[in-house]
């Protein structure tokens, strides 16, 4: 065997070497990230709103809900971050079904490449922009008032934390991308999906504040689990069990829609 063929990106069974899957999943990813050049407006989304739910959430409902817009901050904060990070996972479903429609898959499948380095690549780049717009509302909290008492340990594991439960959700996304027949759907079905469970949730309101057939499901809502770990991460608080159920809740997506996800996208793709 010669060293080209030694080197050569697939097999001869015709599959990519893992290597030269992780590299094209890479390139996928960067790709991805590259097209926000060409796309400043998608800057918008990434950025411009997550400020928006900030100021919005701090300045027009602190005074009712907490007494001062300073005290509802340290408890909203972590709950607007948490659902910030959810709605974007919309975004992810919206690129796929994109690329869909406009043939992007095919033409990518005509390429000798991983069939999952498309897909991988954009989860990928997607989960480095949530990295970015929890970054930047933390930033924003910081200058408002808000003070990370868990300490620096405290917020790495909150962002490992979200990473984790964003690449989860994820594959819902990719499922509803794949399956549905246009972008409008997939706003309709993300916001119906995204939206009652982040409000009905510890996110944004005490617990106990609910009605308590309400309740009853709040405590048993991810979102709550999410909010209360990435809270009590971030303000040094009790974070186990919250803690605890955000990774079992995570993994049971994560187990349910994958192979779901993975069929409908090979299917396509």
């Amino acid at each position: 065997m010669t060293a080209t063929a030694a080197q050569a990106p697939v097999t001869a069974g015709g599959r990519v070497r893992p290597g030269a899957g992780l590299r094209q999943t890479a390139t996928m990813a960067w790709r991805s990230l590259v097209a926000i050049k060409h796309n400043p407006l998608e800057l918008v989304d990434y950025s411009i709103t997550p400020i928006m739910f900030v100021f919005l959430f701090t300045y027009v409902l602190g005074g009712q809900m907490a007494g001062s817009p300073d005290a509802y901050l340290t408890y909203a904060l972590p709950g607007i971050i948490v659902q910030n990070t959810l709605f974007m996972t919309t975004y992810t479903a919206l690129a796929l079904n994109t690329d869909l429609t406009k043939g992007v898959f095919d033409r990518l499948r005509s390429l000798p490449i991983a069939r999952s380095a498309p897909l991988i690549g954009r989860i990928t780049a997607d989960l480095a922009k949530h990295v970015w717009a929890m970054l930047l509302m933390i930033g924003l909290g910081l200058a408002l008032g808000f003070r990370v008492t868990g300490g620096f340990g405290g917020f790495l594991a909150g962002a490992l934390l979200l990473v984790v439960f964003a690449a989860a959700v994820s594959w819902c996304a990719v499922l509803i991308g794949m399956l549905a027949g246009d972008a409008e759907k997939v706003q309709a079905f993300g916001f119906t999906l995204i939206f009652p469970i982040t409000f009905t949730s510890s996110a944004f309101v005490v617990v106990d504040t609910m009605p308590g057939w309400l309740q009853a499901w709040a405590d048993v809502n991810p979102v709550t689990h999410l909010s209360d770990a990435y809270r009590g991460l971030l303000l040094g608080g009790e974070v186990g069990r919250p803690l605890l159920w955000s990774l079992v809740w995570a993994a049971g997506i994560a187990a349910v829609f994958y192979p779901l996800a993975m069929r409908a996208y090979r299917a396509k793709a």
